[in-house]
């Protein structure tokens, strides 16, 4: 996973597991010259936003172990990895990996949000805990889209 490569890659090179914001950021944008400051604060939105990464004060604390994360020669990230995956991307990518066929899944949930009257996200998430798939991270993401999109709501009904 190339997120997860380039966030180990700052924690490698200074062979720990905790490193102050700025010195990750500087890490990134000026040491290995991957990405522009501010791409590289996003990715640590991005990353924090996938449990990659914790924010402890104006630390970064890896949530998984750096050094078992191996860069290969010559690895440069795609600017993919800056773009953060909606909570069905999330679930979707998680049915695909535990062998589930990605047009399976999707038609599965497709049929799911029609039958419920939900949204896609609580459709994908409702369809992989049924399968046994531990998407609890993703379910929290659409749960708190969801009560964003209600908090929208109310404050348009109110305007």
């Amino acid at each position: 996973m190339s997120l997860e490569t380039a966030v180990a890659a700052p924690f490698r090179d200074r062979g720990r597991s905790r490193l102050d914001e700025g010195e990750f950021v500087v890490a990134l944008s000026l040491d290995r010259d991957w990405f522009t400051p501010d791409q590289a604060k996003r990715l640590v939105d991005v990353a924090a936003g996938r449990g990659l990464l914790a924010r402890e004060g104006d630390d970064l604390v890896a949530s998984f172990d750096p050094s078992a994360v191996t860069i290969p020669s010559g690895f440069v990230p795609d600017e993919s990895v800056l773009r953060e995956q909606s909570a069905f991307e999330r679930v979707l990518a998680a049915l695909v990996e535990a062998g589930v066929e990605k047009q399976e899944a999707v038609a599965a949930i497709n049929e799911r949000q029609r039958e419920l009257g939900v949204t896609i996200e609580a459709a994908a998430v409702l369809y992989a805990r049924r399968r046994g798939i531990d998407v609890d991270a993703a379910a929290d993401r659409a749960l708190a889209d969801l009560r964003e999109g209600t908090e929208s709501e109310s404050d348009a009904d109110s305007a």
